[in-house]
């Protein structure tokens, strides 16, 4: 058989999109073509993150493909609505399956969202795409496959309970040659990163239990954190090695666990390998200067912290188990490293105050972080936060996303007001002259101008908020 898998996205035509914080390879679906091309069948992969794709383009790989499938997030329900009709309307009876984070969190209803849909997977597709395709060659029925919904009539009815896999080394390593055509690696905001880009992922999951976050653990029974092995994941980097020079860390948490991490780059400064490393999850409870020292030696040139708030309280509240001093420390360690530091902060928990965001933006300013992000807080759909909300009737459960404003009773301002703070934090943080003398200093030790030149683009964006 062969199988057509598509990442789509919203975008306005001719713009491209890029995503928090930089593109990357569609990871869930490489694995899923390595599943299928060990099992004997082809595979195609159209990104919609990376080019326009035309119908033209879409029906002439309908023409060769047995089966759709399609992984979305739920800002992606809208673009992945148009594209299934677009692929019914071309051929009716091919068969269109849908999974990611979306159906993870609201598997029966995502087949309401995407009306074109014939099935819906929760959870890791992996374990099931195989079953699937039994199902299509009549050799097994929809009922007995784990984690699924499917359509039967006008009816939509469900598989058995969703399968957690424990064993990730027995996963093959991405079909990276699905994607050679395009290139990753792009960001909005100017870090250049060594070209050829792709990205891998050591772990799934997260130990934490932060009470904004979206977790499949909040949904799916038995869902944990779960590791590669530290072999396992070097394995990968060597055959990697030559092939691409920058691969994006995309775990949620890559350095919860300290001892793993300490031999995954012991063992990578044992090898002959020469690539340029991007860490998207890191928290800052885990900074110790033997570990950063062997990540700077490993090639790790970027590092991105969730730091969320300058209050210790709505630390707290979040329960995200750090402390102030704690980042201090680790952001400190990373300028130390020379890495690029990006931070992510929030404005707007339940408990916070005017005071409150004036902390957040004053203690952003006094960390050197090269890159801050703020965002006012949304209740996301699969959160304890949203499940409380929805719980306390502040929320629809068909609700995907909601601001935390006063209009929901979920904090203590308007959504004019967390727009106007959010704005405000932004101008503050880029608009401080030891910021900008810090960064074209930082830019000349480098020897890289262009991170400096969409800075400038950045900053006069800001400038016209």
């Amino acid at each position: 058989m062969k199988f057509l898998l598509l990442r789509p996205v919203h975008r306005e035509k001719g713009k491209s999109f890029i995503p928090f914080p930089m593109t990357y390879p569609p990871l869930g679906l490489l694995y899923l073509g390595a599943v299928l091309e060990r099992d004997g069948h082809k595979v195609e992969v159209i990104d919609y993150y990376a080019e326009d794709i035309s119908r033209e383009q879409l029906k002439n790989s309908l023409m060769t493909s047995d089966a759709v499938g399609i992984t979305l997030t739920t800002e992606e329900c809208k673009p992945a609505a148009d594209i299934s009709r677009m692929i019914k309307e071309i051929d009716p009876e091919i068969p269109l399956i849908i999974g990611g984070p979306h159906c993870t969190f609201l598997p029966k209803r995502s087949l309401s969202d995407i009306p074109d849909a014939d099935i819906s997977v929760m959870g890791e597709g992996e374990p099931v795409i195989l079953d699937l395709v039994r199902f299509l060659q009549g050799k097994k029925n929809l009922s007995d496959i784990h984690g699924i919904y499917y359509r039967d009539k006008k009816s939509i009815l469900t598989g058995k309970p969703p399968q957690v896999n424990d064993n990730l080394d027995g996963l093959p390593f991405p079909a990276r040659h699905l994607v050679e055509k395009y290139d990753y690696g792009i960001s909005s905001w100017g870090f250049i990163l060594k070209k050829k880009v792709t990205a891998m992922i050591t772990s799934k999951g997260c130990p934490f239990r932060c009470r904004f976050c979206a977790k499949y653990s909040n949904v799916i029974k038995g869902w944990s954190f779960r590791e590669r092995s530290v072999e396992n994941i070097v394995r990968e980097i060597q055959e990697i090695n030559g092939k691409y020079s920058s691969i994006i860390v995309v775990d949620d948490n890559f350095l919860a666990d300290k001892k793993r991490a300490h031999r995954i780059f012991d063992m990578l400064l044992e090898t002959d390998t020469n690539v340029e490393f991007l860490i998207e999850g890191a928290r800052v409870d885990t900074a110790d200067k033997d570990l950063y020292v062997k990540m700077k030696k490993a090639g790790v040139k970027f590092i991105l912290y969730g730091l969320e708030s300058g209050n210790q309280d709505v630390l707290d509240f979040y329960n995200k188990k750090i402390t102030l001093q704690q980042i201090r420390k680790a952001v400190g360690l990373a300028r130390e490293m020379n890495f690029f530091i990006y931070a992510s902060f929030i404005i707007g928990a339940p408990i916070e105050t005017k005071k409150h965001i004036e902390n957040t933006i004053k203690f952003a300013c006094s960390l050197p972080i090269d890159f801050a992000i703020f965002g006012p807080l949304r209740y996301l759909t699969g959160s304890s936060l949203w499940a409380e909300a929805v719980k306390n009737k502040k929320i629809p459960s068909y609700q995907y996303f909601t601001l935390a404003d006063l209009s929901h009773g979920l904090g203590n301002f308007t959504e004019e007001e967390l727009i106007e703070y959010t704005i405000k934090a932004f101008k503050t943080f880029y608009f401080r002259s030891n910021y900008v003398i810090g960064q074209i200093y930082r830019s000349i030790l480098r020897n890289d101008y262009g991170l400096l030149i969409n800075g400038l683009k950045f900053f006069t964006r800001i400038n016209k908020w």
